[in-house]
């Protein structure tokens, strides 16, 4: 049999199957009747959604990282070998703690040191005080003398230059006191240094323990830093926020955050401070949001979802963000009309958007609009309601 004589009857086989289809097409129930057909064509099967009335807000979500809300680094003062750290990485520790101590005998010499030197300085001054004493009798005797005529004037001068020499060393005696006193509380001082304590200011009387940079036996230099210690609660939440976003915040603005740590938890936070000034590199400003951490479950370093309330609107039309369409520069949505046949182009003025809704304005808050099918719409055309749609035609 040749090629031509097996296609032939191949094709009248496709053909009779295609018009069975098309026969089959227009005996199925549901189709327009075409008197009901408008400009030639059927009816444009959409979805649509209700048009809604209520309240809608604003929301943006940032990333960003924990922080502690203050933190302390405590250094030695002084030059030493560290005896003991006596705490370890996540103690506690309160406000004027000891939390080290380094090898004192070097301080303790020096203590004895300046003991001596002050107990000298007193004994100077004695014994500059009972020559003083000495001088002003002999000066008092000579005057006497001479009042009577019997001692010259150049004695006398000789015990006036005495005495006024030895005031001068009791002056002395005492600058010397003074100076040995001052060594001697330096030296005390410098060996109350080899007892390293955690002196902060402000904030909780209890912290704990970040980091440990030295350990025992090790030499630590003057102002070198041991321990980091930070304070857990409250925290700081810090992320940055574009311009758009920037006018609409404030502080005490209330906010929750998001961990991957405590997935599905939300704590609650305020904004503390916002930064007068954007990052020039990122057109950002910097966000403070305070976190009240009174488990401590929360840690410095955590990265942090915050979610954030920019605006709230009480009562308000609201369609589903797909019923949105964009003709000739303009907004606007397909409103069903009354009898579920056909639609009406509306211009709508969009507003906040959140979770796949969004406000208009210029629209009646009830029917329904047309989220699916848009495109082949416009002005006035017939359509048919999904079934699966959710919304009656009527």
């Amino acid at each position: 049999m040749s090629l031509k004589r097996r296609i032939f009857p191949l094709l009248l086989l496709l053909a009779a199957a295609w018009l069975a289809v098309m026969i089959t097409q227009r005996l199925l129930p549901g189709d327009e009747p075409a008197e009901a057909r408008r400009d030639g064509r059927g009816p444009v099967p959409v979805e649509v959604a209700p048009i809604e009335q209520g309240p809608i807000a604003l929301r943006r979500t940032f990333t960003g990282s924990l922080d502690a809300n203050a933190e302390f680094v405590v250094a030695s003062k002084i030059e030493g070998r560290i005896e003991d750290i006596g705490v370890r990485l996540a103690d506690s520790v309160t406000r004027g703690q000891v939390v080290a101590r380094l090898e004192a005998a070097e301080y303790l010499q020096e203590v004895a040191q300046a003991e001596a030197d002050l107990a000298v300085a007193q004994a100077n001054l004695t014994e500059a005080r009972s020559q003083l004493a000495l001088a002003e009798r002999e000066l008092k005797r000579l005057e006497q003398l001479r009042q009577r005529g019997i001692g010259s004037e150049s004695e006398l001068d000789v015990a006036r230059a005495g005495q006024q020499a030895r005031q001068a060393q009791v002056e002395v005696s005492r600058a010397q006191i003074t100076r040995a006193e001052a060594a001697l509380e330096m030296a005390r001082i410098r060996l109350g240094y080899t007892r390293v304590t955690a002196d902060w200011s402000g904030g909780s009387d209890t912290r704990q323990v970040a980091e440990r940079f030295l350990d025992e036996g090790e030499t630590v230099a003057a102002n070198a830093p041991l321990l980091r210690i930070v304070e857990l609660d409250p925290l700081i939440a810090v992320f940055h926020v574009p311009e758009r976003d920037y006018a609409r915040l404030q502080s005490g603005q209330r906010a929750e955050l998001y961990t991957d740590a405590w997935p599905g938890e939300a704590f609650g936070g305020e904004i503390a401070r916002i930064a007068p000034v954007f990052r020039a590199n990122a057109r950002q400003a910097r966000v403070e949001l305070r976190i009240d951490n009174p488990g401590q479950r929360l840690k410095p370093g955590m990265f942090a979802r915050i979610d954030l309330v920019l605006e709230r609107v009480g009562e308000t039309v609201i369609v589903p963000e797909a019923a949105l369409v964009r003709r000739d520069g303009g907004d606007g949505v397909f409103r069903v009309t009354p009898d579920g046949q056909a639609v009406a182009w509306v211009p709508v003025q969009p507003g906040i958007r959140e979770a796949g809704r969004v406000q208009v304005e210029g629209l009646v808050p009830n029917g329904s609009v047309v989220v699916l099918g848009q495109q082949l719409l416009k002005d006035g055309a017939s359509i048919r309601v999904a079934d699966d749609s959710g919304v009656s035609a009527k």
